[in-house]
């Protein structure tokens, strides 16, 4: 069998175990479901899995491309993201309220947060749950590459490299490279290896 048809055998298969669990979720609308299914797909080993979870997200966010992959242990918390052709998304990444673009790389253990006011201290000094925050949707451009364990909590602009470890707490300017927390550019005008 010609590796496109085996291709669109594995989507039309994913297709049909994911959309039950994407209706009982309302598509996305339904929050609850929605988190429960999204981390029971997480779950899902090797390349059946990386199948699964796109199928799922498909259906339930605002745009996630076939053509992607998200590895084993990856979720996205919010229905709103959108995701791009051709993204990879490494193995443990929780990923918020996010707009993926074209062709990124992210390599594992990477958290893209819904910005980074989503918790706030009343008078007497106590967080607030999520509730009371205030959730921001993280941009990353197309052509990124995002360094292992990295904590994006601002945009990243297209074709812009961060850096393994690197904590995003303030936007960061296309054809970019930044490194550190928080992450500064020490190189702009061409993406490259750090």
């Amino acid at each position: 069998m010609p590796k496109r048809s085996l291709k669109i055998a594995l989507h039309a298969v994913s297709f049909a175990l994911a959309v039950l669990p994407a209706a009982a979720s309302g598509f996305g609308r339904w929050r609850t479901a929605y988190e429960l299914f999204a981390q029971c797909f997480a779950l899902a080993p090797g390349i059946p899995g990386d199948y699964l979870r796109v199928a799922f997200y498909k259906l339930t966010l605002n745009e996630c491309s076939l053509s992607c992959r998200i590895s084993f242990g990856s979720f996205f918390a919010h229905s709103g993201a959108r995701v791009g052709p051709n993204v990879y998304i490494g193995a443990y990444c929780v990923i918020g309220h996010a707009v993926i673009g074209a062709r990124t790389q992210i390599a594992s253990g990477v958290q893209i947060l819904s910005g980074g006011r989503q918790h706030s201290r009343n008078e007497a000094g106590g967080i607030s749950g999520a509730d009371g925050g205030v959730f921001t949707t993280v941009a990353i451009g197309s052509d990124c590459w995002i360094g292992a364990g990295t904590i994006v909590m601002a945009d990243v602009g297209a074709g812009t490299t961060i850096g393994a470890g690197s904590v995003v707490s303030r936007s960061i300017p296309p054809a970019s490279v930044a490194v550190g927390s928080p992450a500064r550019v020490i190189r702009t005008g061409a993406a490259g290896e750090i």
